[in-house]
């Protein structure tokens, strides 16, 4: 049985370009909440927190924070993007990756 929330590996590859730009990335917390029902796909990580980062190039983003204590999520805390395992795959799905964020 296919997950839910299945990208096809053509999407997968065409998203690698934005994900190696994110890479390494440092920023700050400007806001962030946690999410305590997930979408589907999504439910053995709940809850979870989520932060926009305002990284030093001056982009935002909205991202998965993961390697946290609580104490951690504090607005202006320094972060670096990671590459993580997003969402649960089933057997036959291709293991999708993308960018977190982990305390500095």
């Amino acid at each position: 049985m296919t997950s839910p929330v299945t990208s096809s590996p053509i999407k997968i590859w065409r998203n690698q370009k934005n994900i190696a730009s994110l890479l390494g990335k440092k920023g700050k917390i400007i806001s962030w909440t946690f999410v305590r029902i997930p979408p589907a796909g999504f439910e053995n990580q709940a809850p979870y927190p989520v932060a926009l980062v305002k990284l030093e190039s001056g982009k935002t983003i909205m991202v998965q924070v993961v390697d946290f204590a609580e104490r951690n999520l504090k607005f202006g805390r320094k972060v670096e993007t990671i590459l993580r395992r997003t969402m649960q795959a089933d057997i036959s799905d291709v293991i999708p990756y993308g960018i977190k964020v982990r305390p500095l």
